[in-house]
């Protein structure tokens, strides 16, 4: 039989459970954000074993989840290794967090968009000057580039957007820097 939580653990549970709710709301299974939860009250570095005990997660399930974190920029795998078994650690300042999953999430979202954008373009612009192209087809394609023109002004801005955030520009004077083992 499991012993009673602590009022400290009680209290840990809960905000846990906050964190896995609003990280569901950006697109990280509530799974993975509790993983991030237990992660983040850690004071030490964890491995795959203690996280996979904590979280009562198969290995390849865990081992998903902590790839899927790392891809968002929300854990980090450490240089140093325990019994050979790798290290992995939250972000804990949440200023950071923010920086690094929001600008790592726009920056794939720009590159996708601003790959197909720039290919089609071109090969639009040719299609709508070929004389072979029948009036009704060049008025749609000079639709759809109009449409794209506008989208890759958005994707110019949305870049400046995601330059700044990762300068650190939008946070005021708050510390963005590492604020672990600050309390």
């Amino acid at each position: 039989m499991k012993e009673p939580l602590s009022q400290r653990e009680q209290h840990r549970a809960k905000v846990i459970d906050a964190i896995a709710q609003t990280m569901d709301l950006y697109g990280v299974s509530y799974s993975f954000g509790q993983l991030y939860g237990i992660m983040l009250f850690e004071d030490r570095p964890m491995t795959l074993d203690e996280m996979q005990e904590s979280m009562n997660m198969s290995k390849s399930n865990m081992s998903y989840a902590v790839r899927a974190l790392m891809d968002s920029k929300m854990v980090s795998k450490l240089d140093e290794k325990v019994d050979r078994k790798d290290l992995y650690e939250a972000e804990t300042n949440f200023f950071k967090a923010f920086q690094l999953f929001f600008a790592t999430k726009l920056q794939r979202e720009i590159d996708v968009m601003r790959g197909a954008v720039d290919e089609v373009l071109p090969q639009l612009q040719e299609t709508i000057l070929a004389l072979e192209t029948p009036e009704e087809e060049r008025m749609l394609c000079l639709k759809d580039l109009h449409k794209l023109k506008h989208a890759v002004s958005y994707y110019d801005w949305l870049q400046q957007f995601v330059d700044q955030l990762g300068s650190g520009q939008f946070f005021n004077g708050q510390q963005v820097e590492d604020q672990t083992n600050e309390s």
